[in-house]
């Protein structure tokens, strides 16, 4: 078996069967590093006529003439057939050594350990640390901190309905969003002239937690790759003020009515307690909305995320909030949003996607994962990013980064 380029058609049709496929290995993601100054390739081992792996492939650099090559979450391989993958592996680095390139990277799609929802080892779970290890020997080294996210936390939603998956929220998330769904929130989808709200919110959390945001041309460059697909979905979350006023003052006048019935037919004194605790809620949300509103005008933008929609599932990829407004709890309703989306067009599994693989309730970023375990789920991880020496570049390189550390 030889290693060959594939074209696109053939790269394309063996991607959407493969069990390991994701959107960052498709044509559309080359076209798009393309724009960065990455050149591409589909490559791949036929046997019979008929593609076995394959993957698409970057590279790019100039390191003493030699270049760097990546396969965003590839290989597409059976990992267990260790006959297929040595074949493949020593293929590849004739290939890349051929095309000037000094090391390849790749960190695939592929899971090392069977997690629970605590990031738990599950017990009689898979194991593939058997495979990490043949990659090892193979020559990778597996790095402390990748290109992707390493640690993953998903749901599980195939054959499920939509009331049988809120049921297994846990009770503080389901009651958030039974509240939420009765403001004045309103969620829809983004055309792509409107993609400049969105980075403004994603920007707003970006400088909040200190992680570098995309760009607009990047969010405007996805939208026209994926959206005509049909694979792509940016979101907001908006309030009407005006309507949620109104609404506010309709509630008020209800629970008015009943404070002033007759005194035979009023509700006995713990009733009346209630409803002037409540009375005192809805002047304050009042209150607090009509300020709100004369600083940010009738409609306000509170929460955005972007949606990757390949294969089976989908991924919740990137998202914004407006630090100031996060007690509107909108970002639950748009996973509410999209998790019906999914069950109703039959995705199998809704990725929530990065999570730190520290869970200590102190972590800095402990409230990330916090949050995306309320939907319940399972915790993923990955066996993350490893990279192949290919010339003696490759040592040169490693001193050289160490020194400028």
């Amino acid at each position: 078996m030889k290693l060959i380029e594939l074209t696109e058609k053939e790269f394309r049709t063996f991607l959407d069967s493969h069990p390991l496929k994701t959107f960052l290995q498709t044509p559309e993601m080359a076209t798009l590093k393309e724009k960065s100054g990455w050149k591409k390739y589909y490559i791949g081992i036929k046997e019979n006529d008929k593609v076995v792996a394959a993957t698409m492939m970057l590279s790019a650099g100039n390191f003493f003439g030699k270049q760097v090559f990546y396969a965003p979450r590839g290989i597409l391989i059976d990992f267990e057939n260790k006959t297929l993958l040595k074949t493949f592996i020593d293929e590849l680095k004739i290939f890349i050594k051929k095309h000037k390139g000094y090391v390849f990277k790749m960190d695939p799609y592929y899971e090392l350990i069977e997690r629970d929802i605590d990031g738990n080892i599950k017990e009689n779970g898979f194991n593939h640390t058997e495979i990490l290890n043949y990659l090892e020997n193979l020559g990778f080294h597996k790095l402390p901190k990748g290109e992707q996210m390493d640690w993953l936390f998903a749901l599980n939603i195939e054959g499920k309905t939509i009331d049988e998956l809120k049921k297994e929220f846990r009770p503080s998330t389901r009651n958030i969003i039974n509240k939420t769904l009765k403001s004045n929130i309103t969620i829809r989808e983004l055309e792509y002239n409107e993609l400049n709200t969105f980075k403004v919110l994603t920007e707003k959390t970006s400088n909040r937690k200190n992680f570098k945001d995309r760009s607009l041309t990047y969010y405007q460059d996805m939208y026209h790759l994926f959206k005509p697909l049909n694979e792509l979905k940016f979101l907001i979350a908006e309030i009407n003020f005006p309507e949620y006023i109104k609404k506010l003052e309709s509630e008020k006048e209800m629970i008015l009515t009943k404070l002033n019935m007759p005194i035979e037919e009023r509700a006995n004194a713990k009733k009346v307690k209630e409803y002037e605790t409540s009375l005192k809620s809805i002047d304050k949300k009042i209150e607090e909305a009509k300020k709100i509103s004369s600083e940010t005008g009738d409609i306000l933008p509170l929460s955005c995320a972007m949606f990757m929609l390949y294969g089976d599932e989908i991924i919740y990829l990137f998202s914004g909030n407006d630090e100031q407004y996060m007690n509107f709890n909108a970002q639950y309703l748009i996973q509410w949003e999209m998790l019906n989306y999914a069950v109703n067009n039959n995705y199998k599994r809704y990725n929530f996607y990065g999570i730190s693989n520290n869970f200590d309730t102190h972590d800095k970023d402990y409230g990330i994962y916090d949050f995306k375990k309320g939907f319940n789920g399972y915790v993923i991880e990955l066996i993350g990013e490893l990279e192949l020496p290919i010339t003696f570049h490759y040592r040169i390189h490693k001193i050289l980064s160490s020194i400028r550390k």
